[in-house]
């Protein structure tokens, strides 16, 4: 069978405004990709020019890591602007602290907005740092598990086991703290190394009262991170990584009947763009598009 081309915008209603939300993978700008230079992921934002270019949307949302500001002397970024500049778009960007809007996680991204219509802006920030959501806010209403432990009611509220080892150094690690609250028998023999000793996240707890450090795909290891529970002793379950990311407590991410990878669930929960964030996002398109006179 032969798929019937479609001309890109056909299936827009008549007058109605193209939105185009989308970004090139964050990893290959990471910070935490050691190797990101010659990682070729980093071309795909070519690839968004590209759609652009065939596309023309009305607005544009882009989303990366603020590493992509630096990325071989900014030039990556700038050959994408100089494509939108080129489309006739005004454009927006700047680097936020997810917190700023809600979610109880200290995660800062670039975000970019551009529009042929017209001036458009992100708004504004709804927390500041006095009324930022804290971890405590978020999660301390969950039903209490030991490592290795799951909620009855709720198959994403589990926790990995820990070994005898790791047990012994999350319960010797404070609130806030990590392995050099330790004692000497517990510190791995990497952490006694000169350069080991700037790896201070790692078997780290939250602290209760501050949000909590910036998710990763492997945020529910305790050796990952600084992803211990505050106050129990295990790292932090699925579900509150999907909470600490802004989702709805109750977001069903599975299928209950259905075998579920939770190595992939992880990844996706880690990778998300923070549902408040997100919002804000949606909130300054929607925004912007009433002051030019539509009315989504």
């Amino acid at each position: 069978m032969r798929w019937p081309f479609i001309k890109a915008g056909s299936l827009f209603p008549a007058n109605a405004p193209k939105i185009l939300i989308g970004c090139a993978p964050c990893q290959a700008f990471s910070l935490l990709s050691q190797k990101y230079k010659d990682n070729d992921k980093w071309k795909l934002l070519y690839s968004f020019s590209r759609i652009i270019r065939d596309v023309k949307p009305d607005v544009i949302s882009m989303e990366n890591v603020p590493r992509l500001l630096e990325y071989d002397n900014g030039e990556v970024l700038n050959d994408f602007m100089d494509v939108l500049l080129s489309e006739g778009y005004d454009i927006f960007h700047k680097v936020v602290n997810a917190s700023e809007y809600g979610v109880p996680q200290k995660r800062y991204r670039f975000i970019l907005l551009a529009s042929r219509l017209g001036e458009i802006k992100l708004i504004n920030p709804t927390h500041k740092d006095e009324d930022y959501v804290s971890v405590k806010q978020a999660i301390a209403h969950l039903t209490p598990l030991d490592a290795g432990e799951s909620d009855p009611d709720d198959q994403l509220h589990r926790s990995r086991e820990l070994t005898p080892i790791n047990l012994k150094r999350i319960r010797a690690t404070p609130e806030g703290g990590g392995w050099k609250d330790w004692s000497d028998d517990l510190v791995l023999d990497c952490h006694k190394k000169e350069s080991g000793a700037s790896f201070r996240s790692v078997y780290g707890r939250m602290k209760w009262d501050e949000v909590a450090p910036t998710l990763t795909t492997q945020c529910t290891g305790y050796g990952n991170g600084r992803f211990g529970h505050p106050e129990q002793d295990r790292a932090i379950t699925l579900r509150e990584a999907a909470i600490l990311q802004s989702f709805p407590d109750d977001y069903d991410f599975i299928d209950p009947n259905v075998k579920f990878s939770i190595r992939k669930l992880e990844t996706h929960i880690g990778n998300a763009v923070p549902v408040l964030l997100g919002r804000a996002i949606a909130k300054s398109i929607k925004r912007h598009l009433h002051s030019m006179g539509y009315n989504p």
